[in-house]
């Protein structure tokens, strides 16, 4: 580790955190975790809905032959913005203070879905809106996620920072991945997309006066510009190989699994498997689970090897899994399939994040988190690029077997190659 005391990870003891025993690994021992675990679920749980919500309302309002293009051009606009602004959202991250940041950007959130509400509520049918509000959101993201990500090692003892992180993603995806997909499918099915689209709102209100709550440290200045700040994270970041490879392997689940799932959900299940809109959301509830599952186990016990785990099991183990969804004519197979490939997922990143914390634990995390962020970010548009355009020649199943096929090798090739990832203990 980078220092002997995470509570002091930008200079001074954190509120909340001091008075906290170190002796026990439970992280809810300490009263600021759960304020950020609450704000993290709650926040994600709304980022779940709008997963579903926004391809349902994009594609209940143009012609067949431009669904796949228009479900493209929104994620597209989304992630492109995120990833623009990703790399300054770490250093304001290092340079702010982080509760600040999501209160504001869970606000910012909230009026945008407010605007997905005023869209479906008074029916406009022209899609292009949705493409601003998802680029507002997309800005919003680059901030909020290397905010929120590098709180966790400031907050808590040691001793808790590796259940803290564990839990953390549990809440996150299973708010997100499960959830929150599943919510939406079962309200767009019944109540209506508008009443959707309001309990975003609701959700993301409720995230941003949790947030307040929070106490952290102010950062400690560095005395360099925003500029300067930026370039002494990426030469940190460069000098690294464990964090460089680090940076690759997360390139992976974004654009061969996550961004081709936002494209072809919606068409598997209304186009393949002909079946009710319900089950857009439970492709991503079924991978959730498969998540919560898998990172409540490694809770409870302490793996060894972890940089085989990380790219010679999940990597390949994942793209396995995904490519068995593609191949599948029925739905309920492809749901327990999904199930398996969050198992997988729990793997890959309950050993990616800490691993890339411990290498970068200190006043630079920010950065460095973003810079992981950057890979999701960038990653998604090309699964969305990648998967939306076989989709529109060969279909959506062709699409998700090309995409797990190419996971699977390139996990092969990290294992053997990878050395410095797959040395780490």
């Amino acid at each position: 580790m980078a220092q002997a005391n995470p509570t002091q990870a930008s200079g001074g003891a954190i509120p909340g955190a001091q008075a906290e025993s170190t002796e026990t690994r439970n992280p809810f021992a300490t009263v600021n975790y759960r304020w950020w675990w609450a704000a993290t679920i709650i926040g994600a749980l709304a980022v779940g809905l709008q997963w579903v919500t926004v391809p349902i309302y994009i594609v209940d309002r143009v012609s067949e032959d431009r669904r796949v293009l228009a479900v493209q051009l929104a994620l597209i606009s989304q992630l492109a913005a995120s990833a623009i602004l990703m790399l300054v959202g770490g250093v304001v991250a290092d340079r702010v203070e982080r509760r600040k940041i999501l209160l504001r950007c869970y606000s910012v959130a909230a009026v945008v879905s407010f605007g997905y509400l005023f869209l479906t509520g008074f029916d406009v049918r022209q899609v292009w809106p949705v493409f601003i509000l998802a680029a507002v959101i997309g800005s919003a993201d680059a901030f909020s996620q290397p905010a929120r990500m590098s709180m966790a090692p400031s907050i808590l003892p040691r001793a808790q920072l590796q259940n803290g992180i564990i839990l953390g993603t549990v809440a996150f995806m299973s708010a997100g991945q499960m959830l929150g997909p599943g919510l939406a499918g079962f309200i767009s099915d019944g109540p209506g997309l508008k009443y959707a689209f309001a309990t975003e709102v609701v959700l993301l209100i409720v995230a941003a006066l949790i947030s307040t709550r929070l106490r952290v440290d102010k950062p400690v200045p560095t005395g360099k510009s925003v500029f300067g700040d930026l370039v002494d994270g990426i030469k940190f970041a460069r000098n690294s190989p464990v964090i460089l490879g680090l940076f690759f392997l997360a390139l992976l689940p974004p654009a061969l699994l996550m961004g081709p799932t936002r494209v072809t959900a919606v068409f598997m299940v209304r186009d393949v498997w002909h079946e009710s809109d319900k089950f857009i959301g439970l492709i991503y509830s079924a991978f959730g689970v498969g998540v919560i599952a898998g990172s409540l186990v490694l809770t409870t016990i302490r793996l060894r090897h972890r940089g085989i785990l990380l790219t010679g099991v999940s990597t390949v183990l994942g793209g396995l899994f995904f490519a068995f969804v593609g191949v599948t004519s029925m739905v309920w197979v492809a749901l327990g399939f999904q199930l398996l490939l969050g198992l997988a997922a729990a793997i890959f990143i309950n050993n990616a994040t800490p691993l890339l914390q411990e290498q970068a634990m200190g006043p630079k995390l920010g950065r460095v988190m973003s810079m992981q962020n950057l890979c999701f970010a960038v990653g998604q548009p090309l699964g969305v690029a990648q998967a939306g355009i076989v989709t529109s020649i060969y279909g959506p199943q062709t699409a998700i077997v090309a995409s797990g096929a190419a996971m699977l090798i390139i996990g092969v090739l990290a294992f053997i190659f990878l050395k410095p990832i797959r040395n780490l203990d």
